[in-house]
């Protein structure tokens, strides 16, 4: 009750309808900044620290969109391929109870942690609609740099991660048809890279998602049925699995669950709300929480079902990718596999979109997106982007411990650190001692946690041991 006290009270306050599409971050002092709305009482106390910065405007499409199909958008991410690994890379490691309830706790804190970000989006009687646009508001220029390098860090790995999995859904799709394996995972990488590319290519911008939202919610329901089908069926056919947690000492235990429960937080959350909410018609706040709620509740039933239903089936031994453990008829493997590699481009392209945002405003690409010269600068841009990203994908040596090495560096710091952070800035002044002191909490656990997790994945040791005790060594092997 008091995490969202804060955000249910505030929440009544907003402004339903504020305009303005030219955005300026900072005053120096003795500077005066237009007002484009009525003062709304959060202005930060501090106009000593406030600098002179123009947030140019987008080239993409803003408040056009309703807050159902942002909430796919959403939906898409948390039921994206990787949904198919979290069997192996969370409930193996945490088990029944731990794994439960982390998913459980994670899903709590991930709903309240992206509703702060959601009640800053007119921060200061400005849209923001960038990740680095609202934190540079708050804090100065060195912030708005350095949320934007942390974000895109983010978003970077988080292609590479889908990269990856499409290769292997695509690799799972060749081996059933073909016992001499002359291909290796890097190849199918590379076939994913090209396909990401024609679509970003055909695909200008976020809001022209809207089809391919509804094929890529088909596309997920057919892999995740087809993987409780046959992990159903698998499981009440084995004998009694062992639910074993394979730990070799409290050291291995204690990085081993730290390592799952960055896994825990990456599952939920996509490092780009404020970009989201960007295409969201006005009530801009109103409508994202509304997207965030379906998220957060019909969301994620598909997610819990998969991974459940797969640790239930095969135990400690699930594989990262489940459809690797399950058994069937080899039409409907190969339906799923094909499904989860063509679900993979339409979720990287979501979360590729603030790359090909800046590109396109850096570089004055407006107008219809069939022009010649907005074509030819697409296949440049974008192609230039993907295959960098390919190529990175196609030299790591394995998937292993991605999710959380992801989690560690960049979900803890922008959804729970910044977030948590950004609104006790921002809010303070209407924050009771009892909130304040919840915000800072949250500030210091996350911190932590994002310390501790880094930590864990660096050390090359400790990683090995994590990945042979939770079986991950013998499906890296399966899937090269």
């Amino acid at each position: 009750t008091l995490a969202f006290i804060d955000i249910f009270v505030e929440e009544n306050k907003q402004e339903e309808d504020q305009q303005g599409e030219t955005v300026w971050l900072f005053q120096e002092e003795g500077k005066s900044e237009p007002s484009m709305v009525a003062d709304n009482g959060d202005e930060p106390d501090d106009d000593n620290n406030k600098l002179t910065l123009h947030v140019p405007e987008t080239s993409h499409q803003i408040s056009t969109d309703s807050w159902f199909q942002a909430g796919f958008v959403l939906t898409t991410g948390i039921n994206s391929v990787f949904v198919l690994g979290y069997s192996g890379t969370i409930m193996v490691p945490l088990g029944w109870v731990g794994g439960v309830v982390g998913l459980l706790l994670a899903t709590a804190i991930s709903l309240y942690a992206n509703m702060l970000v959601a009640k800053l989006h007119e921060f200061d009687g400005k849209r923001h609609i960038r990740y680095r646009d609202l934190a540079g508001q708050i804090y100065g220029r060195e912030a708005y740099y350095i949320t934007w390098a942390l974000q895109y860090v983010n978003l970077f790995m988080i292609n590479i991660g889908y990269l990856i999995l499409g290769g292997s859904a695509l690799k799972a799709f060749y081996v059933l048809f073909n016992e001499e394996h002359t291909l290796k995972l890097p190849h199918f990488i590379a076939i994913e890279g090209v396909v990401c590319i024609l679509f970003a290519i055909s695909t200008p911008h976020l809001s022209s998602l809207r089809i391919w939202l509804g094929c890529s919610t088909v596309l997920s329901l057919i892999y995740i049925i087809v993987a409780c089908v046959l992990a159903t069926k698998d499981g009440l056919n084995a004998p009694p699995r062992d639910y074993t947690i394979h730990w070799t000492s409290t050291t291995s235990r204690i990085f081993s669950t730290i390592g799952a429960s960055a896994n825990l937080v990456f599952a939920f959350n996509t490092g780009m709300l404020p970009e989201i909410q960007a295409t969201v018609r006005q009530p801009a706040v109103k409508n994202m929480l509304k997207a965030l709620y379906f998220q957060f509740s019909v969301g994620v039933v598909p997610m819990y079902a998969v991974t459940f239903i797969g640790y239930w089936a095969y135990g400690s031994s699930t594989a990262t990718y489940l459809l690797n453990s399950a058994t069937g008829p080899l039409w409907v493997k190969a339906s799923a596999n094909i499904s989860a590699f063509l679900q993979s481009v339409i979720a990287l392209h979501i979360f590729a979109s603030p790359a090909y945002e800046y590109l396109d405003t850096k570089f004055g690409i407006t107008g219809s997106a069939l022009k010649l010269k907005n074509i030819a600068f697409r296949i440049l841009a974008r192609g230039s982007y993907l295959t960098i990203s390919t190529l990175v994908s196609a030299m790591l040596p394995f998937l292993g411990d991605f999710e959380s090495l992801t989690g560690a560096l960049s979900t803890f710091p922008l959804t729970f650190i910044l977030a948590n952070h950004m609104f006790l800035m921002a809010k303070k002044n209407k924050l009771s001692s009892l909130q304040q002191s919840w915000h800072w909490l949250n500030v210091g656990f996350f911190a932590l946690m994002s310390v501790a997790a880094t930590v864990t994945d660096e050390d090359e040791g400790v990683a090995d041991i994590e990945i042979t005790n939770s079986g991950l060594l013998r499906d890296v092997h399966a899937l090269r």
